[in-house]
């Protein structure tokens, strides 16, 4: 038994850094404010918000494209070079996978979005409702 426990915890250190972790842009603020190693320049991290309406900027001659995400308390600047994906929209949810650079805004490598009209990632959907509920306890 304690060799299987070993293993099991050997595996979960070995894995520690693989592991890509979800984090609204209001807890992106949060770690920023604390300084946390998470949001520091080139450490690798996934992000994800509502693509705020109106925040899309046109390809420059490098493909390179800016927007802003939002959980509803707090916004995130993202820049991704490339050709979006077919269903990215203004409006709806996205998760980007990449890292900050040294000004702070968030470089991003993979952009996931939704399927259809009815989907959005789960990652998005549950950090968006934990965020709504929390200001639900919070109003008087």
């Amino acid at each position: 038994m304690t060799c299987v426990a070993l293993a099991a915890g050997l595996s979960l250190y070995s894995l520690r850094d693989a592991v890509s972790y979800f984090y609204m842009p209001s807890e992106v603020k949060k770690l920023q404010a604390e300084r946390s190693a998470v949001v520091a320049p080139a450490h690798n991290l996934r992000v994800g918000g509502l693509v705020v309406k109106g925040t899309l900027t046109p390809p420059d001659e490098q493909m390179m494209r800016a927007f802003t995400i939002t959980d509803t308390q707090a916004e995130l600047r993202v820049q991704y070079s490339g050709i979006l994906p077919d269903l990215f929209r203004e409006g709806q949810g996205v998760v980007a996978t990449g890292h900050f650079d040294d000004a702070g805004v968030f470089i991003a490598a993979q952009l996931l979005a939704k399927h259809d009209e009815k989907y959005m990632p789960p990652e998005v959907a549950k950090g968006l409702k934990k965020t709504h509920d929390e200001m639900k306890g919070r109003a008087p």
